[in-house]
């Protein structure tokens, strides 16, 4: 029997830009017949999904050099309860900006830190409207984490 092996993908998005990303990497992720994918809305995550996950992507817009307010609420709902029980989870972001997008990433990785999450691929900065390219790149970094996942490797 396997055991199946969730990955959350947690993001924002106002104007579409975000959910196409988060979107590519769902479906990149799904190619990897043992991980069941779960695509929320940064408002809509819970504590559950977080907990029962083994992996997970952040997604965020970068707004005034900041990472989205949604992505902060989840982040706030879930850091004390998680905190020391998702110690080791694999991370990935997507950031999406204007301009840089290296004020979210910071800020987010700041956050990990003390949920004492490990960064597990290198994350997708995406400056200006994503694209095919950067479309590719998040599926393909969706199917990455998700196979390094099933294997055991993340």
């Amino acid at each position: 029997m396997r055991v199946q092996k969730d990955i959350l993908i947690v993001y924002h998005s106002q104007g579409g830009t975000m959910a196409s990303l988060a979107q590519r990497f769902a479906r990149g992720a799904a190619r990897e017949e043992e991980v069941e994918v779960t695509l929320r809305r940064a408002g809509e995550a819970s504590l559950n999904d977080l907990l029962r996950c083994r992996a997970i992507a952040i997604g965020s817009p970068e707004y005034f050099g900041t990472m989205a307010g949604m992505i902060k609420d989840f982040f706030d709902r879930t850091y004390t309860e998680a905190q020391e029980r998702t110690i080791g989870l694999p991370f990935v972001l997507l950031v999406c900006a204007g301009n840089d997008g290296r004020g979210a990433i910071a800020q987010i990785e700041r956050i990990a830190t003390g949920y004492k999450w490990r960064q597990a691929l290198e994350h997708l900065r995406v400056v200006g409207p994503p694209t095919e390219a950067d479309l590719r790149a998040a599926e393909e970094l969706g199917h990455t984490l998700a196979a390094g996942t099933a294997l055991g490797i993340f």
